[in-house]
């Protein structure tokens, strides 16, 4: 099924330890990087993608950067009303919508018109500094042969012990202590 994707861009930026840092530097740097993760993430997806920022001009500012749309809000207008009416309109095409924020206005507002996914800006930074499905699968194969092969040198084979195995093991030692 192929989604809508609206991004709050501001409140991801709000909500998030590492876009918080370097928007203390520079808000445009934020922007920037909220961008480039998004660019990443999603290029090999069939996935409309908008980002949606609170903007100052007369008229709304879209930008199509790559496949990504950035879309600043006119003076006036928040940037919620503009993922609202980009909700409806995702509707209309017959697109899932996505909604990543954590404002609960915004959320509900996607709801009533139709949107029927909302996840939090954390989620959206997880999934984002996330690696691919099949590095992810690739690195947990090789921790498990590693840990059978005894090539692990963080792995303790007593931290898998059965429950049966370990309460004959405490048994033991407290039988011991009371003798």
């Amino acid at each position: 099924m192929e989604y809508t994707i609206l991004v709050d861009g501001y409140n991801v930026i709000k909500n998030n330890m590492m876009f918080q840092y370097v928007e203390q530097k520079n808000l445009a740097a934020a922007r920037e990087l909220l961008l480039k993760q998004l660019k990443n993430r999603y290029r090999q997806t069939t996935h409309r993608v908008v980002v949606v920022f609170d903007g100052n001009d007369q008229l709304e500012q879209v930008l199509h950067e790559e496949h990504i749309r950035v879309i600043f809000s006119r003076h006036g207008e928040t940037a919620d009303r503009v993922i609202a009416r980009l909700a409806a309109e995702a509707r209309q095409r017959g697109q899932a919508v996505l909604l990543y924020s954590d404002d609960v206005e915004v959320k509900e507002s996607v709801a009533e018109q139709g949107g029927n996914v909302s996840r939090t800006t954390h989620q959206l930074t997880t999934h984002l500094n996330a690696p691919p499905r099949d590095v992810a699968i690739r690195a947990y194969h090789r921790q498990a042969m590693r840990r059978a092969y005894g090539i692990d040198p963080s792995y303790k084979p007593d931290d898998e012990l059965d429950p049966h195995q370990q309460a004959t093991k405490k048994k033991k030692k407290s039988s011991k202590r009371y003798r």
